[in-house]
């Protein structure tokens, strides 16, 4: 099978729509998340509330931005699919070039890469060096 064909058009437009709820999913939570404001203006504010329980808030602020953080790597990566969904390279593998499977896209529609080469790009666990 030709790589550039490895995706039927309807498979695309699945995977399109896919991407698109999850991106409007991610603008929610960023929106609810800061209440409008921007990444910044959130932080100091939560880092501005009165109270004696400072090393707390310290803490909630780290998970806050954490999780931040994550939704924006996250919502990169689903602009950056929304993109190149119809484009021939979309849905190989940028490893090794092969096709990523249809079932792992569908689970994840921004990944960009095939599972051996995601595993190896993630490298090693922890839990593998004490063995």
């Amino acid at each position: 099978m030709s790589s550039a064909l490895h995706l039927t058009t309807g498979q695309r437009a699945l995977l399109e729509a896919e991407l698109r709820l999850r991106q409007q999913a991610l603008d929610s939570e960023l929106e609810s998340r800061h209440e409008g404001r921007g990444r910044v203006e959130h932080a100091e504010e939560v880092l501005a509330q009165d109270g004696d329980d400072a090393p707390q808030r310290d803490a909630d602020r780290d998970i806050d931005l954490a999780r931040s953080d994550r939704t924006m790597v996250e919502l990169g990566l689903v602009s950056r699919a929304l993109r190149r969904v119809h484009e021939p390279d979309y849905g190989l593998c940028q490893g090794c070039g092969e096709p990523i499977a249809f079932d792992r896209l569908k689970l994840e529609p921004w990944a960009e890469r095939c599972v051996p080469c995601e595993t190896a790009h993630e490298g090693p666990s922890p839990a593998r060096h004490r063995l």
